[in-house]
């Protein structure tokens, strides 16, 4: 949506005709010389169709009608295979590259809280020769420590250079790698250590001391605990029977002769490479088995998406690995022989929240070219700059404000505007480092206002990307030619999508003027099932009459003509009211987190009430300042629990649905304002910033009795 141009009339039609001038002198040479014209018929061309020319499907991309593909080249069918294939064409190119820490300290804020500081240093990078030869050693020592092929392993830890180590390692020996978020909560994470009966760990020092520690009673299989950085100095109260290593130690034991020269049981593509136990989103974590098949069938389905992949790319990593679309990220990228560079959400930026004033964040440094994000990110980007925009002087904002509503018009005709990059939006593109020419978002839907935001300031196509874990975050990604915003494109070359006809909530495959249903996603990529769990295996996956395997997400989308996949509903968040309306929560949250006064928002509905309500992380500058207009003061606290404030931003939200054109029924009709910003460690949301609904009702019932007039 345009930004709203607050200037004189005057001027802004002068303003027009200088435009319009420019554009008349400069759009035959440009259009000639820059492909514009490929690019608008890429972005216009039909991208997937039916297989079988009904509008149920199965819907393939136009590449792979007759067959859907399973792998990056021929013969490499396994994890292991992969990375010696990028071993051998790229041994002494950059692989995985960490900053050092230069020095660190307290600073006090001056609400008297103390916040850490770091001062971080230049990129060291290890070759994928360096590498190999890591984790060839770390496999070793790990099998010269008792751990089995083909018995599960589990890895603890945050993002970091030695967790693709470790599991490249795992790979190599055919050990299964148990992969676990590191903000679960102490019973999910004995649930899932338990489940698969694992022996040994790979943690970090920090969640060995903070998480990990006391469960270990309730975990009694456990014999072997590694540490990827320095081992605690003393760490008491360790249950008897368990020993503690870090990876130093573990890869010179593997590396003496008599250990490394062990003849390793080799993966087959069939074997388990990954049990990912989800995030929880609904409950207790279940852990999906990926096959070394699947995941090669997903990334080669990724690759495909991203146009010139190549060994000079490079990707900056910092969205946990436990997660699929971080997983699968990375692992395309070394198969292309990119290089990876290790950050946090804390470090990323030269303003995130760790770094010390003055000093320069991880985008600054590596300049990255390519990277995921969870809209949750971009959202908090966009909110940030547009921010500024407000703050910067009546000039700079009309400047700014003229030349965004100018690129927006031109982007959406499939123009690129390379004098309103240089000269307006250089700035923020450094941001981000100043070099990405690819975002890919993913983890849950991106808003339409957000996407065109991040497509305008960073002058870069976002990929859009729909998949899950029990599919290896593969399904569809949109085409970075394709410019139009809300939809998640065509299915990946390496699976297909059916609708299925969903009676209760009203959608059919025969609905006009688009076919909709439940998304049904199958081909190579999808997953083995859950572990240890028969009944959601047979309630959520099958296989055909041709032995392909099949997901039913319980998401609902709709299939437009060019064959681009729309994600319009989902099962378990469509709630029935009182007098028999559907409201959609997920389209309720996605409409009004757009609003600059929301940082997040979870609608409730009860079927026995007739109204929405609304729980809400406000933004505390905007809350702020409007608290200061109405002369209420006090604490953060204090404000987000004043009648009056509640009162305020509940008219302000009305305002904004009504402007996002929800219905009367799915508009809330009473907030409660929450001064405890939900992160993944309060476990009100996943790793994945998704909503866990049950949690939050839980923690929010006092509340939501009292908004239903219980108290």
């Amino acid at each position: 949506m345009k930004l709203k141009e607050d200037m004189s009339p005057l001027l802004l039609q002068v303003f027009r005709s200088v435009v319009w001038v420019y554009s008349v002198i400069t759009f035959l040479p440009w259009y000639l010389l820059s492909g514009a014209s490929e690019r608008q018929a890429c972005a216009k061309r039909v991208k997937a169709c039916s297989v079988s020319g009904s509008p149920a499907g199965s819907y393939r991309a136009v590449n792979s009608q007759q067959k859907l593909v399973s792998l990056l080249h021929e013969g490499v069918n396994t994890l292991d295979k992969v990375f010696e294939y990028a071993v051998v064409h790229f041994p002494q190119r950059d692989c995985l590259g960490t900053r050092e820490l230069l020095s660190e300290e307290d600073e006090i804020q001056p609400n008297g809280k103390v916040f850490k500081k770091v001062i971080l240093g230049d990129y060291n990078w290890l070759s994928y020769e360096d590498t190999f030869h890591l984790s060839q050693r770390f496999g070793s020592g790990l099998a010269a420590l008792g751990q089995k092929p083909l018995c599960n392993i589990a890895i603890f830890c945050e993002t970091r250079a030695e967790w693709i180590i470790a599991a490249q390692a795992c790979f190599m020996y055919n050990f299964p790698l148990v992969t676990l978020y590191s903000t679960l909560g102490g019973a999910a994470i004995a649930h899932g250590l338990n489940e698969t009966e694992v022996t040994h760990i790979i943690t970090s020092k920090d969640l060995l001391q903070s998480r990990l520690k006391a469960i270990l009673m309730d975990v009694p299989r456990l014999k072997h605990i590694i540490v990827v950085d320095k081992k605690p100095k003393s760490l008491p109260d360790l249950p008897r029977g368990i020993m503690v290593h870090n990876v130093a130690a573990v890869q010179e034991l593997g590396a003496k002769p008599e250990n490394i020269m062990v003849s390793r049981r080799q993966p087959v593509p069939s074997d388990i490479a990954v049990i990912m136990y989800t995030s929880g989103s609904t409950g207790i974590p279940k852990g999906v088995m990926i096959s070394h098949s699947n995941i090669i069938a997903g990334i080669t389905g990724m690759a495909e998406r991203i146009p010139n992949l190549n060994e000079n790319d490079t990707y900056i990593g910092y969205l946990p690995l436990a997660h699929v679309l971080e997983l699968s990220a990375e692992l395309v990228c070394v198969s292309h022989g990119c290089r990876i560079g290790y950050s946090s959400p804390q470090t990323l930026a030269d303003q995130s929240s760790k770094i010390k004033k003055g000093s320069k964040g991880d985008t600054s440094m590596l300049r990255p070219t390519l990277m995921a994000a969870v809209p949750e990110i971009m959202d908090r980007i966009y909110k940030n700059v547009m921010t500024k925009v407000e703050e910067m002087s009546s000039v700079q904002k009309t400047l700014f404000v003229l030349a965004y509503n100018y690129k927006m018009e031109q982007i959406s005709k499939g123009y690129s505007t390379p004098l309103c990059d240089r000269l307006v939006f250089k700035k923020v593109r450094s941001l981000l480092g100043g070099s990405m020419r690819v975002l890919l978002s993913g983890g849950a839907p991106l808003s339409a206002a957000t996407q065109r935001f991040m497509n305008i300031c960073f002058c870069c196509p976002v990929g859009q990307g729909y998949g899950l874990t029990e599919t290896c975050g593969a399904g569809t990604i949109s085409d970075l030619a394709d410019y139009s915003t809300g939809r998640v494109g065509a299915p990946l070359v390496c699976s297909e999508i059916m609708l299925k006809d969903w009676e209760e909530g009203g959608y059919f495959s025969t609905d006009k003027p688009n076919p909709r249903g439940e998304i049904l996603i199958g081909g190579p990529n999808v997953t083995m099932g859950y572990y240890k769990n028969e009944q959601k295996n047979r309630e959520d996956f099958f296989v055909d009459v041709n032995g392909q395997r099949w997901f039913c997400t319980g998401d609902i989308g709709e299939f437009h003509p060019d064959g681009c996949l729309k994600i319009i509903d989902r099962k378990k968040d469509l709630v029935k009211l009182q007098a028999g309306e559907y409201v959609s929560l997920g389209k309720v949250e996605a409409v009004l987190k757009n609003c600059p006064l929301i940082d997040n928002i979870c609608a409730y509905a009860n079927s026995e009430e007739s109204y929405v309500i609304g729980f809400v992380v406000p933004n505390q500058k905007q809350l702020t300042g409007l608290s200061e207009q109405k002369g209420i003061r006090g604490s953060w606290e204090e404000i987000c629990n004043h009648a009056e404030m509640e009162k305020e931003v509940l008219r302000i939200i009305t305002d904004a649905a009504i402007t996002g054109k929800l219905e009367r029924f799915e508009i809330p009709k009473k907030i409660r304002l929450s001064a405890e910003p939900w992160t993944p460690e309060t476990g009100l949301v996943t790793d994945a910033f998704k909503l866990k609904r049950k949690e939050l009702k839980t923690h929010y019932q006092d509340d939501i009795e009292r908004m239903y007039g219980g108290k």
